[in-house]
């Protein structure tokens, strides 16, 4: 059946002209990180709801990581935090990760938690918080040496809530300092990953508002220096893949934090709100990696750390991690599928209608049969969501937990 099912869609993308010829192999090259933070307890500033079997220990989320990436085949990688997953030895954590047939990606330090955070971290106006801030980021680069991670994640809650409350231009010149410090301390390979948020926790600025900020911060930093765009960071209405395109264009396109939102920073299943968004952001990716007149923007464009960070608030921590995966593996899918010959025609004739039809047909179509496929060839149960609520791990995890 599912063969029937196969042959009938490649038929279909025949009849628009889009051979499947490699697209098979972009999928089984597609490569996203979970976040350790994400298998535990969390929830909102109003309450955080404990979820049976939710991970409690570093080690406990670095097999749940590996389960996730065992069903999906999408997921070798966690990203880690830190204090949260803070340990005596980091090789040993690493080589406890190779056990378990994953590796530890990202390096996020923790910037916003303790008391001495409440005014800023780097950018505070007391010099001494301020240097603790700048040595937990270079304890981070440590960690991400002694891990062998190529990113540090940088997300900084520093802002204020009134006028008047600092110095604006002085926390400036404060963040430049301390990143640039940083920067210094890192290894050739890494890359430090800057992240930005318009508003919350601070609700009159932040210190690093928009994808602007960063990009300039990163530009005066180096070439290991790049930004990295979270989907729930924006204004309402904010066209984030024409951000993602200007960024690959500027070759300073570092990664992604993929979650969903409908009014704020709602850290909720990627896809569950605005599934088109998450296409177009492919779209454009896919875009910059043909275009083989930049070769530097095809090298950035096939560089983007793909990253999950979402808070499951009310939903089960591993079914939520698995619907977020396959719903960005979903999109990128229906992203291949774009006529890029018919585009090019249509544009170059300003045809705005077919334009607008050849990107909005491929997001129409549905590219199970294909996904189906390619699962099958990687050894993949075709429905990962459904192999994973029969393995009997979460029944595991309640006895165990």
């Amino acid at each position: 059946m599912m063969d029937r099912a196969y042959q009938e869609f490649e038929k279909r993308q025949q009849d628009r002209g889009i051979s499947l010829n490699g697209i098979k192999e972009k999928l089984k090259m597609l490569q996203i990180e979970t976040p350790s933070w994400g298998y535990s307890d969390q929830g909102t500033r109003f309450r955080t709801f404990k979820q049976p079997g939710a991970a409690r220990t570093v080690d406990e989320r670095l097999q749940d990581a590996a389960k996730v990436n065992e069903v999906t085949g999408l997921c070798p990688s966690v990203a880690i935090h830190i204090p949260w997953d803070k340990v005596d030895d980091y090789s040993q954590l690493s080589n406890r990760a190779a056990s378990l047939g994953i590796t530890i990606g990202a390096v996020n330090p923790n910037l916003f938690q303790d008391d001495d955070y409440m005014l800023g971290s780097v950018c505070n106006h007391d010099s001494r918080v301020r240097s603790k801030a700048v040595a937990h980021l270079i304890e981070c680069v440590d960690v991400a040496r002694a891990v062998k991670s190529r990113d540090i994640s940088l997300w900084f809650a520093d802002g204020t809530n009134y006028p008047g409350q600092a110095d604006l231009r002085r926390r400036k010149g404060y963040m430049e300092e301390a990143l640039a410090e940083m920067y210094r301390s890192m290894d050739p390979h890494m890359r430090m990953l800057i992240e930005y948020k318009f508003f919350e926790p601070a609700f009159y600025h932040t210190d690093l508002a928009d994808w602007g900020m960063a990009y300039q911060l990163a530009h005066k930093l180096g070439p290991q220096a790049e930004v990295l765009v979270d989907t729930g960071h924006h204004a309402q209405g904010t066209n984030v893949e024409h951000i993602v395109a200007y960024l690959l264009d500027e070759r300073r396109l570092g990664g992604f934090h993929f979650n969903a939102r409908k009014y704020a920073d709602d850290d909720l299943i990627v896809g569950s709100m605005n599934p088109y968004e998450l296409f177009l952001i492919f779209h454009q990716i896919l875009s910059a990696e043909r275009d083989q007149a930049h070769p530097l923007v095809q090298e950035n464009a096939r560089n983007i750390a793909y990253m999950i960070d979402q808070s499951h608030n009310i939903e089960p921590k591993i079914p939520a991690m698995i619907r977020s995966v396959l719903n960005v593996q979903y999109q990128y899918a229906k992203a291949l599928l774009v006529n890029w010959d018919f585009l090019a025609e249509a544009q170059d004739r300003g045809d705005v209608l077919a334009a607008e039809a050849v990107v909005r047909e491929a997001f129409e179509q549905d590219p199970t049969p294909l996904l189906h496929a390619v699962r099958e060839e990687m050894g993949i149960a075709p429905n990962p969501m459904k192999a994973y609520l029969e393995s009997g791990y979460a029944e595991k995890l309640l006895q165990l937990r």
